[in-house]
């Protein structure tokens, strides 16, 4: 079997980091992802935190060293043991045997966090809604799921907002993609817009058949050497499948994955979606397989063509001065 292929996920607490990874595993098959949350890596329970006055956010509580050792056995293709936290109470349960599938996808708050983690992932998408939100989004889960009252969770916001600040958010200069969903003028909370960064840090379809200037719920501007993909969320069905008929197109070799469970997330029991997280899961799909289907071929995959492309390009632009 051709080495995995992994996709890092990274963000704050309670970005979306879930939501968008349980959408990607159901459309490529629990069977062919092996799925790995960096939180299973604390160093220190919830009580031990306490007692010692660190949040999960900072480094030195967080076993880094093994999760970059971890993942660089499963992208050889080699089983691991990994631990397990139960963020219901805040402990640990016993280590489980994980076996290396097609696909990995590591979600996270330290994902980026040391060079050796970055040499690690073929795509890297970092999540950054606005602040604001994500406060709100982190109150209506861990009260609803992890049995705080809400000024707890408002007080350990507080509490961890300068680790946030020195650790996590730094790690979004090393996304390929950053997403942020953000309320519009709807005030809608099911029905968010996007707004993507694309960075020439890997190959990314060709977006401009698509339109610009929001005829087609999507707008396109570039930047320097980035793209600004903004997807509104009221988009309305037919245009959306207008776009994503244009990346499957260059998908037919995929074509088997096709599936209307796309933008699927739930709010409780109830099953709600969106037309915005469909579309950048299906962007960030493209990569993964695109990335599968050059290692198949004996490739290193398309990060490592473009940074080839990158050296060839600055070395021109250096013989031509």
């Amino acid at each position: 079997m051709p080495r995995p292929i992994i996709l890092g996920v990274v963000g704050d607490s309670a970005a979306g980091k879930t939501t968008m990874t349980r959408g990607l595993v159901r459309i490529l098959g629990e069977g062919q992802v092996t799925a790995v949350s960096t939180d299973d890596y604390h160093r220190y329970d919830r009580r031990q935190r306490a007692e010692r006055k660190i949040t999960p956010l900072h480094p030195d509580c967080n076993y880094v060293d093994i999760i970059s050792q971890h993942l660089r056995h499963l992208r050889r293709g080699e089983p691991i043991l990994k631990p397990v936290y139960v963020h219901s109470d805040g402990t640990f349960g016993p280590p489980v045997y994980v076996d290396p599938k097609p696909f990995t996808i590591v979600e996270g708050l330290l994902g980026y966090y040391s060079e050796s983690l970055l040499d690690t992932y073929d795509v890297r998408v970092y999540l950054a809604p606005p602040e604001d939100l994500r406060r709100r989004w982190k109150v209506q889960r861990d009260t609803s799921r992890r049995g705080y009252t809400t000024d707890q969770v408002l007080a350990e916001l507080d509490r961890r907002e300068p680790d946030s600040a020195q650790f996590i958010r730094p790690q979004e200069r090393y996304a390929d993609v950053v997403v942020s969903f953000r309320e519009g003028d709807r005030g809608d909370p099911h029905s968010l817009d996007a707004e993507l960064l694309l960075r020439d840090s890997l190959p990314h379809p060709d977006l401009s058949l698509i339109g610009d200037g929001g005829e087609h719920g999507i707008t396109i501007a570039e930047r320097d050497s980035e793209l600004l993909v903004e997807i509104a969320g009221d988009i309305e069905r037919e245009q959306a499948a207008e776009i994503e008929e244009a990346i499957w197109e260059k998908l037919h070799f995929a074509s088997h994955l096709r599936s209307d469970r796309l933008g699927e997330y739930t709010v409780g029991t109830e099953l709600h979606r969106s037309e915005s997280l469909a579309l950048v899961q299906l962007l960030i799909m493209y990569h993964l397989v695109t990335a599968k289907a050059s290692v198949a071929l004996g490739g290193e995959g398309p990060r490592a063509d473009a940074e080839v492309a990158l050296e060839k390009e600055a070395a021109a632009a250096a013989g031509e001065r």
